[in-house]
């Protein structure tokens, strides 16, 4: 998963039960003079007039808040090849919930498949759902609290995950660069949806080509 920046400015972060900008300034949000100090925000009683799909949320400690939906991408370990891709809403669950999504979108077989992921995965919800799914899930082992445990992190394979399941992070990149996506040009998420994936699919494209012996 990864964050994507809405198309929507912190100005228009309002409260929920208020019609205009609670602190003085343009009621549209749209380059009137705000006074965002000593006002609390939180998704529970504030939400976007421009996209009311976006949440608050941040990457880490000590980086600004911003107005994000959430992406998320399943590519193929051996080809780099993104094979689905979905926007959520962002929230610390979506990762797992929506990783499940897409394992659910892929093709059924009869052997067991394994899927590589960071520690945000190693919960016992979508640990279970990988394993009902009959995909071992190799997420990288949280220090505490996680449901991956030495009988998966002993093995060759597990180790070889955690240096493929990097690799998404390369459609990533080059949809933040190439692929315009360090900010949403579109509102709402299936207007977001649809960008990240036609973006996905570019994607696709230019690694064939590369694969396939040409320039891209």
């Amino acid at each position: 998963g990864t964050l994507l920046e809405a198309c929507a400015s912190i100005k228009s972060f309002k409260p929920k039960d208020a019609a205009g900008d609670a602190s003085g300034g343009d009621g549209e949000g749209g380059g009137g003079e705000r006074d965002f100090r000593g006002e609390k925000f939180s998704n529970k009683t504030h939400r976007s007039t421009t996209d009311p799909d976006a949440r608050l949320c941040r990457k880490g400690d000590g980086q600004a808040a911003k107005l994000c939906h959430m992406g998320h991408a399943l590519i193929g370990n051996r080809s780099g090849l993104v094979v689905a891709a979905s926007v959520s809403e962002a929230n610390g669950t979506a990762e797992g919930t929506e990783g499940l999504k897409l394992l659910d979108s892929l093709p059924k077989r009869g052997r067991r498949r394994t899927v590589g992921c960071g520690k945000g995965y190693d919960g016992k919800a979508f640990v279970k759902g990988c394993r009902e799914r009959r995909f071992t899930p190799h997420a990288a082992a949280r220090k505490s609290g996680g449901a991956v445990d030495g009988r998966t992190t002993r093995h060759e394979g597990h180790r070889a995950s955690m240096v493929k399941r990097k690799r998404v992070e390369e459609p990533f990149g080059w949809a933040r660069t190439t692929g315009l996506l360090r900010k949403l040009r579109h509102r709402g998420r299936p207007k977001a949806q649809w960008q990240f994936r036609f973006t996905a699919a570019v994607y696709n494209v230019t690694l064939m080509i590369g694969l396939a012996g040409g320039v891209a």
